[in-house]
């Protein structure tokens, strides 16, 4: 696409909306001193962009019916086969839908994406396939991520595994759910704000947040550079480390990675938790909505714990009830300024664009009516904030993040592993159809208290199922050192081990 010059009267535009009063000698000068931009901007128009190959070859697959997919957890089913050989051959992998997979239609969950094909495979998704897994397509997510619960996809929600009409948690709900039904050995979420622990916690299944820095975004649709975290979730331990291990590493265009310790994290599995100083985090017992069953729930798998040799022990963290908070300005301004006014992506960052999808999704400046009810609320709050503030609360949040960071690690320098509920509360009712404005936005951002703060502060954390309460599962959370996801592996090998949890 070429790049005019533009005429006076769009010069006039312009400069009212930069507070400018120009004459008409202002604009015809200013017109004159901008020829030489507009031909070297169209100097970059000519030439190739940066699209990485496309090794492996698929179709763009179909929609399965409702029949074939009766808790509208798939959105576009695909099959891509991987290498003859490697660590996950024989496996199956779900993706999220934020995730760009070649030929294969992508909406993250908004009617204003539907229709646009990404062109080039995120950097996880050729891991994969070159380690041996077959995809077998895209499944749902949340609206833009913007949700913890499983209720605002364009197309509808999505239910729950183990109970219909119930939350799978969001917003990598269609990967919790394709996982626990046995659809799928292993899924990708991503997570912003809880969004792989959330929907694992909610639909039972084992989602580890890694590190920030670990895993590359690149080819991932982003929300915020500073909380964009993607990762596995899977049926079982095992398979969790598995997969981290072929996900992880520089990519060498992923400006997130900080020099990632790269392991072999299948080797934790069988290590045990005898020697282990296990910390139980009593603010995670406290936040608002907290169930008493949940929460008796994991103060069970914690003895539970123990009683395979670990050393487990209450501590107070009096930060972590403030962290949620602290993550708000950073989430909000970030999801607007960056996704969403920055058209996926934004400014200053040495990533690689996927400019293809910029181009796609400025298209929901034309149906912003059309967008949910959460990302409403996100847009018009953060541009309230900016309009009004500038960027200083984003800026004041992210340099508090470190006081919060800070906090954990003085734990974690006395402990191993932290523990808390994943979610305060097992998995809601989902809201009925017209259902008002306040439950659907109440239902979507509940659950992100305890969570939210480990986006923020980029330590590994990982959901593990620990119980049943009212045939719904219950999530415990381990918190780890960064880049310390061995140490999370072992214990929740060591749990999953112990016993079902779907017994306990």
């Amino acid at each position: 696409m070429a790049v005019a010059l533009p005429t006076p009267d769009q010069i006039l535009a312009v400069a009212d909306q930069c507070g400018l009063a120009l004459s008409d000698d202002d604009v015809t000068s200013f017109r004159a001193l901008m020829l030489p931009s507009v031909e070297a901007y169209n100097v970059v128009a000519a030439m190739p962009d940066e699209v990485p190959e496309v090794k492996y070859p698929r179709t763009p697959g179909y929609q399965p019916s409702p029949e074939e997919n009766k808790r509208n957890a798939w959105y576009r089913k695909s099959l891509v086969k991987g290498a003859a050989s490697g660590k996950l051959k024989g496996k199956t992998v779900a993706l999220k839908d934020n995730i760009m997979l070649a030929g294969v239609p992508m909406m993250n969950g908004s009617s204003t994406l539907e229709g646009y094909v990404p062109d080039f495979d995120a950097t996880i998704v050729t891991r994969m396939l070159d380690a041996g897994a077959d995809i077998l397509g895209k499944v749902h997510c949340e609206h833009f991520c913007m949700s913890g619960g499983s209720h605002t996809n364009s197309t509808g929600p999505v239910h729950n595994p183990h109970k219909m009409g119930y939350s799978a948690g969001g917003s990598s709900s269609g990967s919790a759910v394709v996982v626990a039904l046995g659809e799928a050995d292993m899924a990708i979420g991503g997570d912003q704000g809880g969004s792989i622990r959330m929907p694992s916690s909610f639909s039972g299944t084992y989602g580890m947040k890694p590190t920030w820095g670990l895993v590359p975004y690149t080819g991932i649709m982003p929300i915020e550079i500073c909380v964009d975290h993607t990762g596995p979730m899977t049926a079982n331990v095992a398979d969790n480390a598995l997969l981290l291990e072929v996900l992880a590493g520089d990519d060498g265009y992923d400006p997130r990675i900080k020099a990632p310790v790269v392991q072999d994290y299948t080797k934790a599995l069988g290590g045990g938790v005898r020697g282990m100083k296990i910390a139980i985090v009593k603010e995670g017992f406290e936040q608002a909505g907290a169930e008493t069953a949940v929460n008796e729930s994991v103060r069970e798998a914690a003895k539970r714990l123990g009683s395979l040799g670990a050393e487990v022990e209450g501590i107070s963290i009096p930060m972590h009830l403030a962290a949620a908070a602290v993550w708000m300005p950073i989430g909000t301004e970030g999801m607007t300024q960056t996704m969403m006014y920055g058209d996926g992506y934004g400014l200053s960052r040495s990533d690689l664009y996927a400019t293809s999808l910029m181009d796609a999704h400025r298209g929901w400046r034309g149906q912003a009516d059309s967008l949910s009810e959460t990302t409403k609320l996100m847009l018009l709050f953060g541009t309230y904030i900016n309009n009004t503030f500038g960027s200083r609360f984003y800026g004041k949040a992210l340099n508090i993040s470190r006081r919060v960071t800070a906090a954990y690690d003085a734990a974690l320098a006395k402990y191993d592993l932290l523990l808390m509920p994943t979610t305060p509360m097992k998995a809601t009712k989902l809201p009925e159809p017209g259902a008002p404005r306040e439950e659907i936005i109440g239902r979507a951002f509940e659950m992100i208290t305890n969570t939210a703060p480990f986006d923020i502060s980029h330590h590994p954390a990982m959901s593990l199922p620990c119980g049943m309460v009212d045939g719904l599962p219950v999530g415990l959370m381990l918190i780890g050192k960064h880049f310390d996801e061995m140490t999370i592996y072992r214990a929740a090998h060591a749990f999953e081990q112990a016993g079902d949890w779907k017994t306990m």
